[in-house]
Formats: structure tokens, sequence, C-alpha cells
């Protein structure tokens, strides 16, 4: 038993290391005293798995496979998906970036924030849902970029960040892949609100 609960701790430390924060361009220190963040989500461009397919190319072909399975599963599925955005992944985003950086610093991080200087555009860039049998499993992993930039101005961008392979992931059994991808999403703001408050606020 004490074997299997060494195991574990090591896969969940590699998974943890597993995902990369790279700036791209700018630095964190506008976001000083700044006392409000809007937030904006864009899934244009979201690709999915390792071929990379579109959400159009997933969502058609694990619907047909869920039905093939079992009659209806796949529709019932379908209908999941589509809500997974707005009842899960962006949900799960925020409260952790308001948890890590937003209750740390004083600040009001939501969507819609019209009144916000800055706006942070979170573009969803991969996704891939991992899976769980019970006895193994793997993962979920989100890459996302983070885009800050003026709410008046949008094609002025402060500061540009990649976030590579966030793993979603969980204590248990998780065998929805929609959760999973949220703790993907939880993951990826947990780590960007502790790099504002470690590099924003020196």
């Amino acid at each position: 038993m004490k074997k299997i609960m060494i195991i574990a701790l090591l896969m969940v430390s590699a998974v943890s290391m597993a995902q990369k924060i790279k700036v791209v361009k700018g630095d964190y220190k506008f976001l000083n005293g700044q006392k409000e963040l809007n937030v904006e989500f864009n899934y244009s461009d979201m690709k999915l798995l390792k071929e990379n397919l579109t959400e159009e190319q997933y969502v058609t072909e694990r619907t047909a496979d869920l039905n093939k399975k079992s009659k209806g599963n796949g529709d019932v599925w379908k209908k999941k998906w589509a809500t997974s955005r707005e009842a899960i992944w962006n949900p799960k985003f925020l409260e952790l970036l308001n948890k890590v950086y937003g209750s740390e610093k004083d600040v009001t991080i939501q969507e819609d924030l019209k009144s916000a200087k800055y706006t942070l555009i979170v573009d969803v860039v991969w996704v891939y849902p991992g899976w769980d049998a019970a006895v193994m499993k793997q993962a979920a992993k989100v890459s996302l970029k983070y885009r800050f930039v003026e709410t008046a101005n949008r094609n002025n961008v402060l500061l540009e960040i990649t976030s590579e392979e966030a793993p979603g992931d969980q204590w248990g059994n998780n065998f929805s892949n929609e959760s999973r991808i949220g703790e993907g999403f939880a993951k990826s703001a947990k780590s960007l609100g502790k790099e504002i408050v470690k590099k924003a606020y020196k």
C-alpha cells in the first residue's frame, strides 16, 4: 500500500511539473494597483486531441462513437459538451483566479466588467480531455494563451503569456471529460494568479 501511495505522489508531482508558462511579450507591472480586471474567453481556434481536431470534428466523431456503443448516449453527451464552457470551464478559471489573485490583492475579476481599465483575453488553444478507466487514468491537458489588453483599445497588448498543457486531474475517479478539462482550466488560473502576485507586486 505504501508503494502505491509513493508512486501516486510521484505521478502527481510529474503532472504538476508538466505545465509551462512563458511570457511572450511585455511584463506584469501595469497590473500593480489595479482593482478591476475584465475577462473574456475565446474558443474560436480551439483544437483537440493529438490530431488537432477542430471542435466540430471532435464533437461529430465522439457523438457518433458514443451512439455506436449505446444508442442515444452520444446525443446526451453532445448537449453536455455544448454547455460545459459556461457551466464548468469559465467558472472554474474565474474561481481560481479570484481565489489566488483577486482575494490576495483585493481585485474584482469577472466577465463583462466594462469599467475595468484592462481586459484579460483567454484564448483556448488546445485541449486534451484525458480518460479515466477506474484502475488507470490520464489527466486532461489545457493549453491557453493570455492577452492582457487595454479595454478601450484591444490592439494595445501589454502582456502576452502562453500556458501549455496545464494538467486537469483530481483525487479519486473522474469519469467526465468535461469535468477533467475544467480542472485543467482551474490549474491554469491558479498558476497565472501566482505569477501575477509574484511578479506584478515586486
